[in-house]
């Protein structure tokens, strides 16, 4: 057999096997299985524990011990197809959801594994699942007090306590908290400061105004969080609130001494459901109940933060570094020729008060030109915290040759947790300047920060040209130029009032304004059209062409509207010399835009055919009416 022959016959199987081999691996990258639960739930309460995956033909599903709840009934298992055809091509999904009713018993974390099954020959396991078990509402004490009441009371005071009661009810139902995760600190260590919003799951909190505090005594960085806010279960005086932290600050306390976090108001706003009073009586009786909305104002607490100063012990290369730090170096070259430019990148890395440390300074030889240097800063806020790093560049030119030492650099900080300074340095370089061409005064080269340096040396040339001097006869005061250099605004003038005037008569004519925005009108309306074509909203983009076609005939042939038609859009047409045929594109094509929403076929092809249609009849009526 010929080889070439056989070559032929393997390489399309080959290939079909490989194609095999890559859909699947892609299926098994597109299969995910995940587990859902609230990250909080109340003892005795039910929730649902959930497990899901996006593929058809999954088996042997195979749930975790769930020995520390009670399962109430499940898996209930459902499944959730959808299609979708976009410009013809057609994708499909498919979901399967294993679901548990549970309900927890006893308080506390409640660990779940994850779960397994398998798709295919391939085992997939969930994420786990931690739950935290909340004890179950507390009576108040002003509750219990009155129900404790014997009848001998009297009326008056059955009344005092109850209106006492229903103060403190309305007090603890929603409220700020502002905390700190420390209130000892040292003078420049950061402390997270936290506003968080309590609510009764009863409570509608519609919106909460944001207001910055005052804190002048702090440097203030604050924490980014997310846009999209979820309430979150937390068990607080012995009652269960729904959460939300609202602002989060990193603080750093510019001077030792008692400082405080002042007071802080929130203007709230509550939906609250009242007895509707109406006069009418339909009204009364379809609307029993109605909402209205309540400004409430949410002060928080005064916090006192006690600053201690930074103990003795400074040195000449502490720059005001608190917290934990390390320093490292590196250099563009230490062989180089002199004139060179020479970059010294020092990274200062850590957590602790990055944005306030000062440009330390590094001790380069006395011959050395040297830049000011450039910084950089790379932090960010992580779990209340500044971290990241710091970069300086040095820019350094060494003038003359020889071997120079660039010295290690020092820098202390201070280590809030060990209450003590702490010394880190970078590298000592040794730098070989080697002369360079007609001397050590040589013009400089590129450096990595692409700024112009300067000659040495020669920074000032003399040079001198021959001179002659001319009679100042037949001046520019009195010649033709002068006399056209005055008349030269009044022509201006002159051409910009008629220019204008011209432009206001044409704006009044408003059937030629009409006209001449015909075609940018249509053409974005056709745009709407190939939008919705895209979207596959089939009325929708019919409608839009219908108005697109109407609408352009209308402005373009000046008819009004109550007398838009076919047939007088085909006379107007003809009467402005357009040929017949495209005379019948138009009505044809407005015919079948009228009836295509309401004709079964292949919708994608059909409304792609007409739109093309639609933009090359537009422009064949332009090139036909100017």
């Amino acid at each position: 057999m010929n080889i070439s022959n056989l070559t032929k016959r393997l390489v399309l199987p080959v290939m079909l096997i490989l194609l095999a081999g890559v859909g699947a691996a892609a299926q098994d990258d597109a299969i995910t299985f995940t587990a859902q639960a609230p990250k909080a739930v109340v003892v005795g309460e039910r929730f649902r524990i959930s497990y899901k995956i996006n593929a058809n033909g999954a088996k042997e599903f195979r749930a975790p011990d769930m020995k520390s709840i009670n399962i109430l009934s499940g898996p209930n298992t459902s499944s959730q197809f959808s299609q979708q055809i976009i410009n013809g091509k057609s994708t499909q999904s498919v979901s399967v959801t294993y679901t548990y009713v549970a309900v927890a018993t006893e308080e506390g974390d409640v660990q779940l594994d994850g779960a397994t099954i398998s798709v295919g020959n391939k085992q997939y396991t969930s994420n786990k699942l931690t739950i935290n078990v909340l004890p179950q509402d507390q009576p108040q004490a002003s509750q219990a007090a009155q129900s404790s009441q014997g009848q001998g009371s009297g009326q008056s005071s059955q009344r005092s306590q109850s209106q006492a009661s229903s103060a403190q009810s309305g007090a603890d139902e929603l409220f700020m908290l502002a905390t700190v995760d420390k209130t000892t600190v040292y003078e420049q260590e950061a402390l997270l400061l936290t506003f968080k919003v309590y609510a009764l799951p009863s409570v509608d909190l519609s919106s909460l105004g944001t207001k910055m505090p005052d804190l002048k005594n702090f440097h203030v960085q604050e924490v980014e969080l997310p846009n999209q806010k979820e309430f979150q279960l937390e068990h607080y005086n012995g009652r269960n609130y729904k959460t939300i932290v609202w602002m989060q600050y990193v603080l750093f306390p510019q001077h030792s001494g008692e400082l405080e976090i002042p007071v802080t108001e929130f203007e709230a706003v509550v939906r609250q459901r009242v007895e509707n009073r109406s006069e009418d009586i339909f009204d009364m009786f379809f609307n029993p109940t109605r909402y209205v909305e309540v400004k409430k104002t949410l002060p928080t607490r005064s916090i006192k933060i006690n600053v201690k100063p930074l103990p003795q012990g400074k040195t000449g290369s502490f720059y005001g570094g608190v917290g934990d730090f390390n320093i490292s170096s590196t250099i563009s070259s230490t062989d180089v020729t002199a004139n060179d430019a020479v970059t010294v990148r020092v990274i200062l890395s850590g957590t602790g008060n990055l944005k306030l440390v000062k440009t330390p300074e590094i001790k380069f030889p006395q011959d050395f030109d040297i830049y000011d240097p450039k910084v950089e800063n790379k932090y960010t806020i992580k779990n209340g915290r500044q971290t990241g790093n710091k970069v300086y560049e040095y820019l350094i030119i060494p003038r003359h040759s020889g071997q120079y030492t660039i010295p290690s650099l020092e820098f202390q900080y201070f280590d809030p947790k060990s209450g003590t300074y702490k010394v880190t340095r970078t590298d000592e370089y040794t730098l070989n300047v080697a002369k360079g061409q007609g001397g050590d005064s040589q013009t400089s080269v590129a450096y990595v920060n692409k700024e112009d340096l300067k000659f040495v040396g020669q920074d000032v040339r003399f040079h001198s040209t021959p001179a002659s001097l001319r009679s100042g006869k037949g001046g520019f005061y009195g010649s033709m130029q002068f006399y056209l250099c005055l008349a030269a605004p009044l022509l201006i003038l002159l051409v910009l009032v008629a220019i204008s005037r011209k432009r206001i008569a044409d704006s009044a004519n408003t059937v030629k304004v009409r006209a001449g925005k015909a075609n940018s009108v249509a053409t974005r309306r056709l745009k709407v059209a190939r939008k919705l074509m895209k979207e596959n909203r089939k009325n929708e983009f019919y409608d839009e062409m219908m108005r697109a076609l109407s609408g352009y005939m209308g402005d373009k042939l000046s008819i009004p509207t109550a007398e838009l038609s076919k047939d007088r859009i085909g006379e107007t047409l003809r009467t402005r010399k357009v040929s017949d045929d495209t005379v019948k594109q138009v009505i044809g094509l407005m015919d079948d835009c009228e009836f295509a929403r309401y004709a079964p076929g292949d919708e994608s092809g059909k409304m792609d055919r007409l739109y093309e249609q639609a933009v090359a009849v537009i422009g064949q009526i332009e090139n036909s009416i100017k």
